[in-house]
């Protein structure tokens, strides 16, 4: 890439931060209530560079229940986002320097799921995000320095805790399938998307 190229690029990456961080903010202050985590995550990521196939299933209306997680790894010295999707697509994106200092907070340990619900339209569509860890067992362990409950996603939409065993539906806000007198549904953030090759957003309520 040439000098103006990656002006070009920088510029772009810039205007694209610039704008999910005030789509965030605008979110946050209209629907901020209970219903979300007050666990910390601050995401934002801008597809329209990067592309990513996987990614962008999970920020796609018309492919409601296609869920991503997305979560963060280092190899060698060098950060990398990493998404895996309930459909069974798997992908994974380099972290540039900006990308670095943005200080992703990704979920209360390194995870995130994000989607269309099948079941739930509004807000935003049903564009969705959860945190990756059981609550249930972030409770019952009263752990939430170093947890290490998190649930996997089949392609039902189901997502289930490793260690306690307990089913959530994704397509449905997260709630709760054989639980027992307390239990609550997974962790919501609150989350925006302008679509599959756009800007995403995630980040816990202000």
């Amino acid at each position: 890439m040439n000098i103006s190229g990656k002006m070009r690029h920088g510029l772009l990456l810039c205007v694209a931060f610039f704008t999910l961080h005030s789509s965030l903010f605008t979110l946050t202050s209209c629907q901020a209530d209970s219903e979300y985590s007050t666990w910390p995550c601050r995401f934002a990521y801008n597809n329209s560079v990067y592309l990513d196939p996987t990614l962008a299933s999970a920020m796609t209306a018309d492919s409601r229940g296609t869920f991503c997680k997305i979560s963060e790894s280092v190899w060698g010295g060098v950060k990398y986002l990493d998404f895996q999707s309930n459909q069974g697509q798997t992908s994974q994106q380099t972290e540039t320097a900006m990308e670095e200092q943005a200080n992703y907070i990704i979920g209360l340990n390194n995870g995130i799921i994000v989607g269309f619900q099948v079941m739930n339209t509004t807000p935003n569509g049903g564009f969705i995000a959860y945190d990756v860890q059981c609550p249930n067992c972030v409770r019952s362990e009263n752990n939430t320095i170093s947890p290490n409950y998190p649930v996997s996603m089949a392609s039902t939409g189901i997502a289930t805790c490793k260690k306690c065993g307990k089913k959530y539906d994704l397509n449905n806000g997260g709630i709760i399938q054989n639980g027992e007198d307390g239990d609550v549904g997974l962790q919501k953030y609150l989350a925006s998307t302008t679509g599959p090759y756009g800007y995403i957003s995630v980040g816990t309520k202000r």
